[in-house]
């Protein structure tokens, strides 16, 4: 009997970790670079002359739209066997050009184009990076990995917010866009230079999907919407998606606006009370989900809807809860913060939740 001989799998050793670090740094600079926005609102409606609607188009429907559509093909390239590491620097390369670019805008439709092409950079970044971190480490190791490379989002909040506003305040919302985006440009290289692609399923014994024959885009669309399940956890991470996009996007506009909070003071408090209620909600979530489901894995579903339910009454206290601050020296902070690090918290339960790491 012809026994079919399989490579060993893959040593973990230093360059897997730094490969994780760049991984989990570019993921940062992608939160930072479609987000930090948030907090340019003001300033780059007095410039423009720009309403509120045409805002929100610029920073949720013209990014939002482009980035679910493109990130469809662009995964399936990386299903199909091209080399993520390369899909990953090249899209890093080009959102974090597509950054600098928006700070060089001169007319609210060059600002829009830009935009866009953040979207487009951004959507080729996260499934060939959450692909390759799977195939990084052994199955006992991988769930760390994951939770370490999704801390990314809220480490790019804080950054995003808080040193954004301050530079913005103190050089001009343009130079914003600028600084956030070079950074970008030095990972990309970084990542192209350093990062191996990884052996695909070489920790799981399982030859590589690459090297099966590939579904019609349409039979594996089918297939999945014919699950069910899948359906409904998609529509609830879609619902949670926009809630959570719509708080973090208009937050700082609404400090400034229903607080009288100056740019800078708006983005550090905001960004801080957001990033570390999430990163403390999300280490959280995780830690006593994986508890909860050694005795029952239906927590798997119950602790996000249980986060959600939480969150949902932080949310609209942060929006309606009076006017009136604690004075810290020099510096007001507003009542209503501790109702953002609460939604923030209980808020961050879900998306690691419904995200379960490959071949687990």
């Amino acid at each position: 009997m012809n026994q079919v001989h399989r490579p060993p799998a893959p040593a973990v050793n230093w360059r897997t970790h730094l490969s994780l670090l760049l991984l989990a740094l570019v993921y940062v600079f992608s939160y930072i670079d479609r987000n930090v926005i948030a907090i340019l609102i003001e300033p780059i409606k007095r410039e423009f002359g720009a309403s509120d609607t045409a805002m929100g188009l610029l920073t949720g429907l013209a990014f939002g739209v482009l980035y679910a559509v493109m990130g469809i093909p662009l995964g399936r390239l990386a299903d199909q066997g091209f080399n993520r590491r390369n899909m990953v620097a090249m899209a890093c390369g080009l959102w974090s050009l597509a950054t600098m670019a928006c700070g060089m805008a001169g007319q609210f439709w060059q600002l829009m184009i830009a935009r866009m092409t953040v979207a487009i950079g951004e959507a080729g970044g996260m499934a060939p990076s959450m692909s390759m971190v799977s195939d990084l480490y052994p199955k006992e190791r991988r769930s760390i990995a994951i939770s370490l490379f999704m801390m990314g989002p809220h480490i790019g909040m804080i950054l995003a917010m808080a040193l954004g506003g301050w530079i913005a305040q103190q050089h001009g919302w343009r130079a914003t866009f600028l600084f956030f985006g070079i950074p970008g440009l030095v990972l990309a290289t970084l990542l192209w230079l350093i990062v191996r692609e990884p052996r695909r399923g070489g920790f799981d014994g399982v030859p590589s999907a690459a090297t099966q024959p590939a579904q019609p885009l349409l039979a594996q669309l089918r297939g999945l919407m014919g699950i069910r399940a899948f359906l409904l956890v998609c529509l609830a991470c879609g619902l949670g998606g926009i809630a959570g996009y719509g708080y973090g996007i208009w937050g700082p506009s609404f400090l400034m606006r229903s607080h009288d909070l100056p740019l800078a003071q708006a983005g550090l408090l905001f960004g801080l009370a957001s990033g570390l209620g999430a990163a403390s909600g999300a280490i959280f979530g995780g830690w006593y989900c994986d508890r909860l489901t050694r005795r029952d894995p239906r927590w798997q579903l119950r602790l996000p809807m249980i986060g959600a339910l939480l969150g949902l009454p932080m949310g609209f206290a942060f929006l309606l809860w009076p006017a009136g601050n604690w004075q810290l020296g020099s510096l007001a902070v507003p009542h209503a913060m501790i109702f953002a690090v609460g939604f923030g918290f209980f808020n961050a339960w879900w998306p690691p939740l419904c995200y379960p790491p490959a071949s687990e």
